[in-house]
């Protein structure tokens, strides 16, 4: 569907059971108030889901995988399957205020520098979700604003320096896309967009935080917050991430370690389980395999020293 100015959006839903969540996130989304195009990649859920839209949902896109291919491979079947000029993905997990896409994409659409663009989410409660997420100089990513009243982002009270998206609701140019390669499937789930604002940030791509684009985030419908499975993925997507862009041969290398050191005993003891450690074992594995890195990332947070980046990931651990 095109828009005013030819532009063309294409929606992109990944789902794995949990109907009763994508049914909602797709009312929203057809109440949206600039044309677009839907498009839900069933990642061979264990439901009846395809059975469901194809019955009603005439207008939607869909595509089964007949293999569980994770988020990143059904994020990116989605990508494939569509032509639109702006991709945004969406999480079934989240409801969208009725302009939350007309107003995310509007910048895109006013700067052919960006490459992103990121709504600002909100927790159920009222209290935010997201507004993108950052990055210290050991590539470690944290998601801006988690806890704070959106006040706090009106009033503009200091965060780190915006990287890029959270991964619930993020909006890409596709010439973007095309230039930097979508998201790496050899990430099992989490950290997958912190390693696409990387490159594309790397690719001299800008990111833009709109705060006006909103919608809740309900957040942990697959994995569960703080389950054994969710730390597992965040520690292989930690793992991978520091062998993928080589920290350890930096001079961030003491403080990678320290900190890593620091995260998996302290979930050790608040757990009682070597999920996070094992996770990053597994990360750093299959990291061996994945495409060399850039070195160069303008959008990485300087300013976010060893300290502060232990209360960012405390507060996404409660989170």
């Amino acid at each position: 569907m095109t828009n005013a100015g030819g532009t063309t959006i294409d929606v992109v839903v990944p789902v794995y059971g949990n109907w009763h969540l994508t049914e909602r996130c797709l009312a929203r989304l057809a109440e949206q108030t600039v044309p677009h195009r839907v498009i839900v990649v069933d990642d061979a859920g264990p439901d009846d889901t395809v059975t469901r839209l194809r019955a009603g949902y005439p207008e939607v896109t869909v595509i089964a995988l007949e293999k569980n291919l994770g988020f990143a491979g059904a994020c990116n079947r989605g990508i494939e399957a569509g032509s639109g000029e702006i991709v945004v993905l969406v999480n079934n997990d989240v409801e969208a205020e009725a302009d939350m896409l007309e107003l995310l994409i509007a910048p895109l659409l006013a700067d052919a520098t960006l490459g992103s663009a990121s709504p600002l989410l909100l927790k159920p409660d009222g209290r935010v979700d997201a507004f993108g997420i950052c990055a210290d100089v050991t590539v470690a990513g944290f998601v801006r604003y988690n806890g704070a009243t959106p006040d706090a982002v009106e009033d503009g009270t200091p965060a780190p320096v915006l990287l890029g998206p959270y991964g619930a609701v993020a909006a890409y140019r596709r010439t973007a896309l095309d230039e930097v390669g979508n998201l790496d499937e050899g990430i099992q789930m989490y950290g997958e967009e912190l390693d696409l604002a990387l490159r594309l940030s790397a690719g001299g791509w800008g990111a833009i935080a709109v705060s006006e684009s909103r919608g809740v985030h309900l957040g942990g419908a697959t994995s569960g917050r703080g389950s054994a499975q969710q730390r597992r993925r965040a520690g292989f997507g930690r793992g991978y991430l520091l062998r993928a862009y080589g920290v350890l041969r930096t001079r961030h290398a003491a403080r990678a370690l320290l900190t890593e050191a620091i995260v998996c005993a302290g979930d050790l003891v608040l757990s009682r389980d070597l999920a996070s450690t094992s996770g990053r074992l597994a990360g750093w594995k299959a990291g061996a395999a994945a495409a060399a890195r850039p070195r160069r990332i303008p959008g990485i947070d300087t300013g976010i020293g060893f300290v502060r980046s232990l209360r960012l990931r405390v507060g996404d651990r409660r989170a």
